[in-house]
């Protein structure tokens, strides 16, 4: 019955498959894999750094929500600036505002300016996710698009697992300095690669009237139901996945061992399900992943009543992670095929929106309901979140877009 342009395969299988590499999505990957690890290098570390300058527990807590909600703001409006002055222009102004302030924290360690700089690099980073997620849908095969959504999910993994504890450990062993010069330096190598990226998906000739699609604005993108239902139905899961990291390791009867292996089995099993994704998608139709994606996602959320030991844990995380990530990649692929190349940036900067919203939302909802409700009632609570996304997702399966 669903009449949606993705849900049949788009190419046929023995037809050769286009090639999906190029050097220009290497570099846009290598300015993902720099942007990540430099983000990732002081998440952890600013806090203590912000505590070991006497700021206190209220003051540790301040960078991390600076930095996160200035990185919703500039997600917000990475999309006009990418229409109005061109992507690469924008990529290189997030790669400069997330670097450039960081090394500031080599001859400061004051208080005011940590906050300030944790403001400065969440504008950065929220430009930076927002405009490389466009330029990976620009730079490949529409055929082939799943796959390299996919594929870009396996590359953003590699720094949130090798980079968060060690900046951490490296922070204790090696002192604070070294951690935030290579936090530096990492997202200011970038830079040498955005005038090979010049005038990829570039579309502000539109603005000019030469021919070309009008730009679609994120307020735009709001007011369409195909691109709100499945961002709805991806931010359950996010919801979800903030909580998963939050609480898991605070849930009783839950060692720091046992929390540490299943937050490590459900990025593992995250990523490989979004590359797995990506390529059933492509050849069989992304529509058809997000419904059971979401159903194995709540399954394995709702497997956290029951985890108490290893295994049981284990499984839980596994079957979360596998559902999370099958849903990023089917909800950012059908988005992304609705809409012309002028809507890529929109698409990313809504898509990114549900994600961060999703992490910082479902903590802190989720710690007022475990206060009353305890670990157990709390995680099926959450559980039932991800269910009620089947709405949106059963209605955008049956609705045709327009």
């Amino acid at each position: 019955m669903s009449t949606l342009t993705h849900a049949a395969p788009t190419a046929r299988h023995d037809a050769p498959r286009a090639r999906i590499l190029s050097g220009r999505l290497v570099l846009v990957f290598g300015c993902s894999l720099g942007t990540l690890t430099s983000f990732y290098l002081m998440l952890s570390v600013t806090p203590l750094f912000a505590t070991a300058a006497g700021a206190g527990s209220a003051g540790a807590g301040l960078v991390t929500g600076v930095l996160m909600l200035s990185g919703v703001a500039a997600e917000f409006a990475a999309p006009s600036l990418m229409n109005r002055f061109g992507n690469a222009p924008v990529l290189a102004v997030g790669l400069a505002l997330l670097g450039t302030p960081t090394l500031l924290l080599l001859v400061s360690d004051q208080v005011a300016t940590i906050v300030a700089v944790s403001l400065v690099r969440g504008l950065g980073f929220g430009l930076l996710v927002v405009v490389t997620g466009a330029l990976v849908v620009s730079l490949v095969p529409r055929e082939r698009r799943g796959e390299a959504v996919g594929l870009s999910g396996v590359v953003s993994c590699v720094p949130g697992v090798v980079a968060l504890p060690s900046g951490v450990w490296l922070a204790g062993h090696a002192g604070f300095a070294l951690v935030i010069a290579v936090a530096g330096l990492s997202a200011l190598a970038p830079l040498a690669a955005v005038p090979w990226l010049t005038g990829v998906a570039d579309h502000r000739q539109a603005a000019a009237g030469l021919g070309a699609e009008p730009p679609i604005g994120l307020k735009a993108g709001l007011r369409r139901g195909e691109q709100l239902r499945p961002a709805l139905a991806f931010a359950a899961t996010t919801v979800s996945a903030g909580v998963v990291v939050a609480f898991v390791p605070l849930a009783a009867g839950v060692s720091g061992n046992i929390a540490a292996v299943g937050l490590f089995v459900q990025a593992i099993t995250a990523t490989v399900a979004r590359w797995w994704a990506g390529k059933q998608g492509d050849r069989h139709g992304h529509g058809r992943l997000l419904i059971p994606g979401l159903v194995i996602a709540a399954g394995g959320m709702a497997g956290l009543v029951w985890a108490t030991n290893l295994v049981t844990l284990t499984v839980a995380m596994a079957a979360f992670g596998t559902g999370f990530g099958v849903c990023q990649t089917s909800t950012l692929t059908q988005m992304m095929d609705r809409v012309p190349p002028s809507g890529y940036g929109m698409v990313s900067a809504l898509w990114n929106m549900a994600y961060d919203l999703g992490y910082g939302v479902g903590p802190a909802a989720f710690g007022l309901f475990v206060a009353r409700t305890g670990y157990p009632a709390a995680f099926a609570i959450t559980a039932v979140v991800i269910l009620a996304a089947l709405g949106p997702a059963w209605r955008d399966r049956t609705t045709r877009p327009r």
